[in-house]
């Protein structure tokens, strides 16, 4: 199967309600839609948490945010105080199972729709400026989301799959 255009909005469709299921139900944070801003130019730290699907469908979805906002959805998740954080491992694997909780509910609708596929382990990723190339990737789209004074950007990488002869 070849990805087409309409199939990469499907998944940006689910990867929206996901995101909006999982910050409501997981983190107790509703989001909006916005526009989507550059995080890479203010230079803050930041954190991007990452997974993907595989099967008859393939992509990789990042959530990127900033490192300060991270810590609030960490505290969220595990019902601690923020200041009760050491160090930022148990942060970090917060922002990855968030980012697994988005990407196993995308997987599921897919699977539900006839497009088997498993998930990837997630990955972290940390620190003021870098860029994430995809190799394969060639399609993508990017979703912003407001989450009270801070933003949330998801992204959305998908490469077609090759036909079965």
């Amino acid at each position: 199967m070849n990805i087409s255009t309409n199939q990469i909005e499907e998944v940006r469709d689910l990867l929206h309600a996901s995101v909006v299921e999982v910050f409501g139900t997981m983190l107790g944070t509703e989001v909006a839609p916005v526009v989507s801003t550059n995080a890479q130019a203010s230079g803050e730290l930041r954190v991007t948490g990452s997974a993907g699907f595989m099967g008859q469908v393939n992509g990789v979805i990042y959530l990127h945010m900033t490192a300060a906002f991270a810590r609030v959805l960490a505290s969220r998740l595990l019902g601690m105080d923020e200041k009760e954080f050491e160090n930022d491992e148990m942060i970090d694997d917060s922002i990855g199972e968030v980012s697994n909780m988005v990407v196993g509910a995308v997987k599921s609708r897919l699977c539900a729709d006839g497009f088997p596929c498993v998930l990837t382990m997630p990955r972290i990723i940390r620190g003021p400026s870098f860029s994430i190339g995809a190799s394969g990737y060639s399609e993508r789209r990017s979703l912003g989301f407001q989450c009270g004074d801070e933003q949330v950007v998801v992204e959305l990488r998908m490469k077609p799959v090759a036909e079965r002869t």
